[in-house]
């Protein structure tokens, strides 16, 4: 039961990171968010562990661990959210986000020797497809402006090209995050390794913090609420499922289910932030769902 019902309730969880993003925005720096949110995480599986008596990462593992949670959520994050605060388009980070299954397939197939049918790359393929049409509204609206702008609006300085870089490194950084749980990561208790890997993604959001200068900490409900669901919901439940999915099944499957992120995001903005959900939207929410269905089956 709980394993048929994990992947609907992934993808749930996991679209709701572009709303916490965008709720936190005028109230907290980025990388100071995610390093509460983090610490939050790895005290909150501490204490599961601690209770059940888990046995803890040591020597060698322990700085594998480190690791896989700097990378699936530190240097991702991070890097993203810096990307996008210097002015790439939000359309434009989730859709190279798309690009994560086909790099984690990829990838998969060579160092784990996962099959990858043609009916796989079809349904991957769709999946792909289908978010191009979902962020098509998005990605014309960020041509018009950058078109019609100096320079991003919130008063980002970094140079085109460097921006851009830091973006793709943060899409193979949670690429790398993914297929590292399938090393000898796969052994330990969940609840104790991750407890280490936040402590490892809160490290690199403190780093980030400490060389961006953040300090922005507008107390408010609605920061605390994004808080608790962060620490909950997206780095508890949300990367919780996502690595039990890849540790006993196959990475290409697991992480196909990203392609419905950006789908449900823009039903999400459009039920809690009244934003447009155009037709065009809807039939693209439609084709990623059955790209996803198919590459999952495939």
């Amino acid at each position: 039961m709980f394993a048929s019902l994990a992947p609907a309730v992934f993808v749930v969880l996991w679209s709701t990171g572009f709303v916490v993003a965008r709720a936190i925005a005028p109230y907290a720096d980025p990388n100071l968010y995610l390093l509460a949110r983090f610490v939050g995480t790895a005290l909150l599986f501490a204490a599961a562990a601690l209770v059940a008596r888990a046995k803890w990462p040591t020597g060698r593992e322990l700085g594998k661990h480190l690791l896989a949670g700097a990378l699936l959520q530190g240097v991702y994050l991070g890097a993203g959210y810096w990307a996008v605060a210097q002015g790439l388009s939000a359309g434009v980070m989730a859709l190279l986000g798309a690009l994560q299954p086909l790099l984690t397939a990829a990838f998969a197939a060579r160092l784990f020797g996962e099959t990858l049918t043609p009916r796989r790359w079809t349904g991957m393929g769709l999946g792909l497809a289908g978010v191009v049409l979902v962020l098509a509204p998005k990605l014309g609206a960020a041509a018009k402006a950058s078109a019609g702008a100096a320079a991003p609006a919130n008063g980002g300085h970094a140079p085109g090209w460097l921006v851009v870089t830091v973006a793709i490194v943060a899409i193979c950084s949670i690429t790398a995050g993914t297929l590292y749980q399938k090393t000898s990561l796969a052994q330990a208790d969940i609840r104790s390794a991750s407890a280490v890997q936040n402590l490892g993604a809160a490290f690199v959001a403190a780093l980030l913090a400490g060389a961006l200068g953040e300090h922005r900490w507008i107390a408010s409900p609605t920061l605390w609420i994004s808080l608790a669901w962060g620490v909950l919901m997206l780095s508890g439940a949300g990367v919780t499922l996502l690595v039990w999915m890849v540790r006993r099944g196959d990475a290409a499957r697991a992480t196909a289910l990203f392609f419905l992120a950006p789908p449900l995001a823009a039903l999400e903005g459009y039920v809690g932030f009244g934003e447009t959900l155009l037709p065009v939207q809807i039939a693209g929410f439609a084709v990623a769902l059955i790209g996803v269905s198919v590459a999952r089956r495939g």
